[in-house]
């Protein structure tokens, strides 16, 4: 990848904290591995912005949504069945939306290079 060409600056939501910690993830790739990296990533993750509307309509409508979007199921079923911990683990989520979604993408990144590393290989000679 050029380095004065960041692709991960055309990502929606994204912040400083997120460029480096996946300049740091992508480091030991080379350049395919760090293109198929960035197009499996960028598919998968969730922007902050996002995950604040998913917040408020889970606080909202359907409590839990924010849970179930991010993978946790089982969390998503008791604020389902809870009403998003009477209202309280909802609101919480919805503060703390930034940190939710930054936790989501952090565990997608790691998946990301898994697949990168695994699926775009050089040919053994």
């Amino acid at each position: 990848m050029d380095p004065f060409q960041n692709p991960y600056m055309s990502l929606p939501g994204i912040t400083p904290e997120e460029i480096g910690f996946l300049q740091q993830a992508t480091n030991g790739l080379n350049e395919n591995q760090q293109r198929y990296f960035f197009m499996v990533y960028s598919g998968r993750r969730k922007s902050p912005q996002d995950m604040l509307i998913f917040c408020l309509v889970g606080c909202f409508l359907v409590p839990g949504l924010q849970r179930f979007i991010i993978g946790q199921i089982g969390m998503g079923i008791l604020y389902l069945f809870t009403a998003g911990l009477c209202f309280i683990g909802s609101i919480i989520d919805l503060v703390n939306h930034k940190s939710l979604a930054m936790e989501f993408n952090k565990k997608v990144a790691y998946e990301s290079f898994q697949i990168a590393q695994m699926g775009n290989q050089a040919p053994i000679q």
